[in-house]
């Protein structure tokens, strides 16, 4: 079984159900195939709290985290993040801190990690990504 793992901007797509074509991939899949990292809690948490926890949108993302599996930082996924950090830097790409950990933390299990964000796909050593914000090829 492969875990599409969603990072934090197509999870806020999916939250705000702004754009069809994401909901439509997610009703899709079976829910057990779909997963967030903790990272993406974190960032889901914190853009609830920015904007003053405003009731909709904090009823919203607590659903959300109910329906899917949120996935624990392990010591596996530090130990894939250090070795990722390390030959990102050496080919040059950079990322973002929390998306290095979003990175590491679908290749430490096996993931598809499904996002907008392109640089996730110059990623060295095969990290699988998918936008589902735009159509099937």
């Amino acid at each position: 079984m492969t875990i599409d793992l969603l990072d934090t901007n197509v999870a806020s797509h999916v939250i705000r159900g702004d754009i069809p074509r994401v909901s439509e991939r997610l009703a899709a899949l079976p829910m057990r195939d779909v997963a967030v990292s903790v990272i993406t809690e974190a960032e889901l948490r914190y853009g609830v709290a920015k904007r003053g926890h405003p009731p909709g949108l904090a009823t919203r993302v607590k659903e959300f985290l109910i329906r899917v599996e949120v996935l624990p930082w392990t010591q596996e996924v530090a130990r894939v993040y250090g070795d990722l950090r390390a030959a990102c830097e050496a080919a040059g790409v950079t990322l973002a801190a929390m998306d290095m950990m979003i990175a590491a933390h679908a290749r430490a299990v096996g993931a598809i990690l499904v996002t907008r964000g392109r640089a996730f796909g110059l990623v060295p050593n095969g990290l699988t990504v998918q936008d589902w914000t735009v159509a099937r090829t």
